[in-house]
């Protein structure tokens, strides 16, 4: 087991989670993604939080003022995992009090949930919420097709890629425009991303028709990168029975009676994959339609599948990023793009190692975290919060974060000198 998760115990989640939102989760950087420049006007504060307690107790419609008071109610209430909704019509924490039908959900970033239990049916190494290393890369498949397409076909800049904490992957679109996507937009964008339809009872789940769109082959030019090493090697699906069967069912009957007698005599699985891709290419040289059955195996194998509701709806929650996740104590951390194919979803810190990893405080900063007596002010707990954070792994997550915030902020800026021009004008 991984030294980042051994020396975690749900148990000790109440005891650590205080630390942890007193000493180091980034509220400044959090304060500062959610408010967006405080281009719109209460925009923070009409925006739901959801807290889930200990024993599964679930509060929903919560908002604050200020970070100030988000702070001050995260650190009373300490919840076991965060999530965040939609900007409403008016304040979540009074949507008993306005009148109703008014109470709406007005915009909320496009968001992506990718969920490694989904892929149950192409993976044989883990099953339901259990990961390793080789199905892992079904998710920087997952993020590396969709990534692409986001910002090359639809033209969005702000991406950012969370790692949930366990078993799967949320993509936040940040820019001003995907914040104000309608319900059908929404639909439209999480359609033209899904390829795999269908449930278990459903044989095939992909099926392309000619000519294949473009958007098709650049999602097949990187699964095709990690094919050959996810679902050959690390997968066998040519090698074990049961799967051999189960590609063999996406292939045209003519083809896989043929293949049959072949795989009799052929046992390595990269040879039998070049006797499926040698077959698919007589059929496309006949100049029959509809004979991509080599790209459908590669595409039901390996690539994304999404939970679209969670696209589709502006009202949905999502978990935050910084959240703990209760059974792993992983830490919700940002994924950084640049160094996607090393990500290691083991070695991302739990609480309870960057708990211990704080260094041990002078007496007097020790005695007035623990005297509610004493007061510091503002600025002296924020810049102890900063120490703080960066003298443990969570810092480089912290940093990353940052990084990608500078980004935002540059539309942000650019909104408000748009807005002050068009003041200008009148």
């Amino acid at each position: 087991m991984p030294s980042s998760s051994f020396d975690y115990d749900p148990a000790s989640l109440p005891d650590l989670l205080p630390l942890y939102y007193r000493r180091l989760f980034p509220f400044s950087q959090y304060y500062r993604w959610i408010n967006y420049g405080g281009v719109q006007k209460n925009y923070f504060q009409n925006r739901e939080f959801s807290f889930t307690l200990k024993d599964d107790i679930y509060v929903r419609y919560q908002s604050f003022t200020t970070q100030n008071e988000m702070e001050k109610e995260i650190q009373k209430m300490n919840p076991y995992k965060i999530d965040i909704g939609a900007v409403y019509s008016h304040r979540p924490s009074q949507h008993n009090t306005v009148k109703s039908g008014t109470f709406q959900a007005l915009e909320k970033e496009l968001v992506f949930d990718i969920d490694m239990t989904d892929y149950d049916d192409v993976r044989s190494c883990c099953s339901a919420a259990d990961i390793c290393s080789k199905c892992w890369t079904l998710m920087i498949i997952a993020i590396r097709i969709l990534d692409r397409a986001l910002r090359e076909d639809f033209g969005f800049q702000h991406l950012l890629w969370v790692y949930s904490g366990r078993r799967g992957v949320h993509c936040w679109v940040c820019d001003e425009v995907a914040r104000k996507l309608s319900v059908s937009a929404r639909s439209a964008v999480a359609e033209y991303l899904s390829l795999v339809k269908g449930g278990e009872e459903t044989v095939k789940k992909v099926v392309l028709t000619d000519p294949i769109h473009p958007f098709i082959r650049e999602s097949l030019s990187v699964v095709e990168r990690y094919f050959s090493t996810y679902a050959l090697e690390e997968q066998d699906v040519l090698g074990r029975k049961e799967s051999v069967q189960q590609v063999l069912g996406l292939v045209p009957e003519d083809v896989r009676k043929e293949l049959q007698q072949d795989f009799k005599h052929e046992r390595n699985p990269q040879s039998r994959w070049q006797l499926i891709m040698e077959q698919a290419n007589k059929k496309q040289v006949a100049g029959k339609k509809g004979q991509h059955f080599e790209k459908e195996i590669m595409l039901q194998y390996c690539y994304p599948r999404l939970d679209v509701n969670v696209s589709k709806g502006v009202n949905h929650l999502l978990k935050s990023p910084f959240s703990v996740h209760p059974k792993t104590g992983r830490i919700s951390v940002p994924i950084d793009l640049t160094e996607l194919d090393t990500f290691d979803p083991f070695h991302v810190p739990t609480i309870s190692l960057i708990c211990s990893e704080l260094d041990r405080v002078k007496a007097g900063e020790e005695e007035q975290d623990e005297n509610p007596d004493v007061k510091e002010n503002e600025e002296t707990a924020e810049k102890r919060k900063i120490r703080d954070y960066k003298r443990t792994s969570l810092a480089k997550y912290v940093k990353y974060f940052d990084k990608f915030l500078d980004g935002v902020s540059q539309s942000w800026k650019g909104e408000l000198l748009k807005k002050s021009d068009l003041q200008k004008q009148f």
